[in-house]
């Protein structure tokens, strides 16, 4: 049976009950997509960005802008997985602040940049085992280790490093974090979040594993039931995240030409606004890469664009990404608590429709009634 109604030329359009029309369903799922309201708001900042200053959309401020988020979304892309399975990660930033004291001194020993990377890159897993270890094998809310491992990776990094930094890092690798991809406008750091992110889109959303993440994430003890390996995916998760936000720091250190225990200070806030901000539930079970995507695009631009205008303090940066991060849970939510509101009154005062046996009479005369 067809869901299009036809209607002749000039006539109402038919709303028989039952029938739906298939491109009103289509654009009501389109316009209803939390993707779509943040392309909305993503063409609002630019507007008003251009409108701040005439170097808004330039070459030049499109790769300062975008280079500068690169760390942040480096960052988003494990802890969009760990937050769709319901737990958080809030030890990322001092993981890539303790990877970028350990890469200045290795570096001091003598070390090649050749083994410091991988060493860097292990040690961030390492930490992200802890974290995993923790919440997996003890059974700890991962809300409070990771803000205890945040404080402690931190110490860790200000221990090896103290309060000096190292800045005489290799040219050859310098260079390349801060020069552009092929002649582009487009940095090589970009390049290389655009290709972790497809990995990561493509294992989130069309991988057995990812679908097991937004199953834990749904419901963690149904998914026990089903048979998934709740803990130990959750654990990879965690090591995942360690590794990925040493990587980050390596790039943070390269582009800087600077390593330090105190950089990064606050990353992990503006990740997480990111993958809030970007669909993903911060109860779990929900959420894309793209929209996350879309998110660190409006945030980059928000940044920008305030960073532009003299007469705007830096701190309203903060203000707006928090306002940002608050909206973004509480419209969902309260989104949610409308449509169940409508369910409960549709169903209280659903019509009676011919066909359908009458319900037994409440009372004495029909409560339990039985005699022939």
């Amino acid at each position: 049976m067809s869901t299009v109604a036809t209607t002749p030329t000039g006539s109402a359009p038919d709303r028989t009950p039952g029938v739906v029309r298939t491109e009103d369903s289509l654009l009501k799922k389109v316009l209803g997509r939390w993707e779509t309201l943040i392309l909305v708001l993503i063409a609002v900042v630019f507007a008003i960005g251009s409108g701040i200053s005439s170097e808004f959309l330039t070459g030049e401020s499109l790769t300062t802008g975008s280079s500068d988020f690169t760390e942040y979304a480096i960052l988003a892309l494990p802890l969009t997985l760990i937050i769709a399975t319901g737990e958080i990660d809030l030890s990322v930033a001092s993981v890539l602040a303790l990877s970028s004291a350990l890469m200045g001194y290795l570096w001091n020993q003598g070390l090649p940049m050749e083994a410091i990377l991988p060493i860097c890159i292990v040690a961030g897993a390492v930490c992200g085992l802890i974290n995993g270890w923790l919440v997996t094998g003890l059974g700890l809310p991962s809300l409070a280790v990771t803000i205890g491992t945040m404080a402690l990776f931190r110490g860790l990094a200000f221990v090896i490093l103290g309060d000096e930094s190292v800045t005489d890092f290799p040219t050859d690798y310098t260079d390349w974090a801060f020069g552009n991809f092929g002649g582009t406008v487009v940095p090589n750091t970009i390049v290389l979040f655009l290709v972790l992110a497809a990995i990561f889109a493509v294992v989130l959303h069309r991988t057995p594993f990812g679908r097991s993440i937004f199953a834990i994430g749904a419901n963690k003890e149904a998914a026990r039931f089903s048979g998934l390996r709740v803990n130990r995916t959750q654990l990879k998760l965690f090591v995942l995240s360690g590794a990925i936000a040493a990587l980050a720091g390596i790039l943070l250190t390269l582009r800087n030409s600077t390593a330090a225990g105190n950089v990064g200070t606050g990353f992990e806030l503006t990740a997480i606004a990111a993958v809030v901000l970007g669909g993903v539930s911060i109860f779990g079970g929900s959420g894309t890469i793209g929209g996350v995507i879309l998110a660190l695009i409006l945030l980059g631009g928000i940044q920008k664009a305030l960073n532009l205008d003299p007469d705007i303090s830096t701190y309203w940066v903060n203000i707006v990404f928090g306002i940002l991060l608050i909206g973004s849970v509480l419209g969902p939510n309260l989104a949610a608590r409308f449509r169940e509101a409508r369910r409960t009154r549709n169903r209280g005062a659903r019509p009676f429709r011919p066909g359908r046996p009458a319900a037994a009479p409440s009372g004495p005369e029909g409560e339990g009634n039985t005699d022939a």
